[in-house]
């Protein structure tokens, strides 16, 4: 229930941070861009602190000290990362930037395909919350659903603006935005339960989840928020990102 609930409240900051187009604010591109490279930088600090370095110290605790806590770590990062790459390739979606992706999807709405695209880079952001929640409880939980909650906001608002540019009413693209960030409970659930059901596979779901949330932050973020000729701006984002979610994460971790 705590991974649901967690994965449900990082999931709705999407909806929060897309309010501001129903007031009219649109902010610009550069700040956009470091809002995103924030979300960025807080995705890889709970990759790091708040699951692969968990992921070590059980793996350790179950398989003893040497190569093998860290081989299965490093395995189950890459399997988290290939299953989010054949998402991309199997599901059709489309980017705003860089067009369609995955088969041949003419029966599809764009604006349906932009959501699938948004919901497979939200998925793992949901198993990563159910993950923590489910392997540690609250105290290893709350802080990654707060790091997601947090860079959920400027995705949300990223969303909204891009739907605004494709001539969508503010009051439909806060909908759609809000929509978008409806998956995370659904894969939190999922997470948490494997996790408390089956606890040989907590290093995997760790680690899996912290693969899954890296290749979004290689594959989709960074590379948006370069796009537009603000990096320099987007790194100092994730700079900041990184070094508040590392706080956040000690201190209440």
């Amino acid at each position: 229930m705590l991974g649901f609930l967690g994965s449900l409240l990082a999931g709705l900051m999407t909806s929060v941070g897309a309010l501001p187009v129903l007031f009219g604010k649109t902010p610009t591109q550069k700040w956009r861009d470091v809002s995103l490279g924030f979300a960025a930088g807080v995705m890889l600090a709970a990759s790091f602190f708040s699951l692969i370095i968990p992921a070590l110290d059980v793996a350790e605790i179950r398989y003893g000290e040497g190569p093998m806590p860290a081989l299965i770590v490093c395995i189950a990062i890459l399997i988290g990362m290939g299953a989010v790459a054949l998402l991309n390739e199997l599901i059709p979606h489309e980017h705003f930037k860089t067009g369609r992706e995955g088969p041949a999807s003419a029966s599809l709405r764009r604006v349906w395909l932009f959501v699938i695209a948004i919901a497979i880079h939200n998925a793992p952001e949901g198993l990563a919350v159910g993950v923590a929640f489910g392997a540690e409880g609250l105290e290893g939980g709350f802080p990654v659903a707060l790091g997601i909650g947090l860079q959920n906001a400027p995705e949300g608002l990223a969303v909204a603006v891009a739907l605004l540019g494709e001539k969508y009413t503010a009051k439909r693209a806060f909908i759609v935005a809000a929509l978008t960030g409806l998956i995370e409970p659904v894969t939190g659930l999922l997470g948490a339960s494997v996790i408390v059901f089956a606890q040989p596979l907590l290093p995997w779901g760790l680690a899996f989840a912290a693969g899954a949330m890296l290749y979004v932050i290689s594959h989709e973020i960074i590379p948006e928020t370069h796009r537009s000729g603000h990096q320099n701006h987007a790194t100092m984002g994730l700079a900041v990102g990184l070094v508040i979610m590392l706080f956040l994460d000690v201190w209440l971790g």
